[in-house]
Parts: C-alpha cells; structure tokens; sequence
C-alpha cells in the first residue's frame, strides 16, 4: 500500500463545477451526435515548459481528442482519448473519464455522472471519482489525497509529486480537485472567478518540474496545456485528489 496522506475534515464541499461564488456556469449543450475523433500534435513538439498548450481552439463541447504518450529520459505522459465537457458541470465526469481511457474503452460522460451522483451543482467530493476509477478499473489503485493546508506543507507537496511520477508510471493517470482563484490560474481561465474544478494530469517532465494537464473546461479555448507542479500543488488546496 502506497503512503496515504492523513489529513484532517475539509468544511467546504469540493463541487467540481464551473462556478463563480454562488453563480453557476451557463451548461454546454449535448452535441447531437457523436464528435469525431481527432489527433494532435506530439506533446513534446513545442517543449514543455509551464504553460506551454499542446491543444487549443478545439473547444466545442463532447469533442475528441487522441493524445499520444511520449516518453523520454526526463518526460512520461500517457495516451488518452481526452473529451470537452458535455455540460458546465461535468467536469467531474469528463475528468473522470480521461484518466479511465488510459487504461479502458471509457463510459460515456453521461454514464460516469450517474456513477458519480453529479447534479448541477457538480461533484461533490474528490472521493466520489476514486470510487468510481477504481469500479470501473476492478482495481484498488486509487486512493483519496486530501490537501487541507492552504498553502499545502512540503510533505504534502512532495507526496504528490511523488504520486504523479509513480502513477503516470505505472499507467495511471491522476484527477484533481482544484480551486483557482484570480491571480492562481491555469491559461484562460477566467481572471476575475474563482473556477472550482475538476481535472485530468497525464504525464509529467522532471527536468522542467511540470506536469501535463487534460483540462475537459476548455477555458479559453485551452485543452491540454503544460502546468508548473508548484502551481498544481497550490491549486489543490482545500481540496485533494484521486491517485
């Protein structure tokens, strides 16, 4: 059994959703018809340093992406069949669904909601998406991180880097709680919310220290972008993550 971080009851509940304080995001529309699947370019063609994009501009909501897994002596990401979220509160669910198509041919982001109990005000808790992972994978691979300390502690830092490297590793990718508040974003997000989200990390570069994002928001019109792990490890508090 991997270390498992103790951590102490988070007050505020980890929705998941594309929410602005007590304002929820419009809904994307459910494409009438399945999105065909496109590739992408190498995720290492433009290097990787933080917020380098692999993918952007393909944001229409349920379109598919095939994003090949590179490995090199310093970078590990994986190959996933990534998807836009359907609705502006399934980012659970689409996230959800990315790390699963690493492994298996993944449920729809319709099934994965109803595993997960998603409403409209999005997924409740970080815990929820690893029961679901490890249902549908028949495993016990993933465990709940809980990252109460706003900003986390070193050993909780360390930990999670310590969590990518052996899950991306291993073939498992991680799903991650997070609140970005203005001033703490990934690219486009919008600069004046506070974004309670959900999203997939895929791959990671040691030499760089980032970490390789699969976001299914698409804000701004980003995909899959790279990430410092520093700034991934400050957006996870409160809340944690499934690895």
């Amino acid at each position: 059994m991997r270390k498992r971080l103790l951590a102490t009851a988070i007050a505020t509940a980890a929705t998941g959703a594309l929410l602005a304080p007590a304002t929820a995001a419009q809904a994307r529309p459910t494409p009438p018809h399945p999105a065909s699947v496109l590739d992408v370019p190498d995720v290492l063609d433009h290097g990787s340093r933080a917020g380098t994009a692999v993918v952007s501009g393909q944001n229409e909501a349920g379109t598919r992406l095939t994003i090949d897994g590179v490995h090199t002596s310093s970078a590990h990401t994986l190959p996933v069949d990534y998807q836009v979220q359907e609705t502006g509160y399934w980012c659970g669910p689409a996230a959800t669904r990315i790390a699963l198509s690493a492994r298996i041919a993944a449920p729809s982001q319709a099934e994965l909601a109803a595993q997960l109990g998603t409403t409209e005000a999005g997924t409740d808790h970080i815990s929820q998406v690893t029961g679901v992972l490890n249902a549908n994978l028949g495993t016990g691979w993933y465990e709940t991180k809980e990252m109460p300390n706003d900003p986390p502690t070193q050993e909780q830092k360390d930990l999670l880097w310590r969590d990518i490297v052996l899950d991306i590793d291993n073939n498992y990718p991680l799903v991650t709680n997070i609140v970005a508040p203005p001033g703490n974003q990934p690219p486009g997000y919008p600069s004046d919310q506070t974004i309670y989200h959900y999203f997939t990390v895929i791959g990671y570069d040691d030499a760089n220290r980032t970490v390789l994002i699969a976001d299914p928001a698409s804000f701004g019109g980003n995909q899959v972008y790279w990430l410092s792990f520093d700034q991934l490890a400050s957006l996870v508090p409160p809340k944690g993550y499934s690895a």
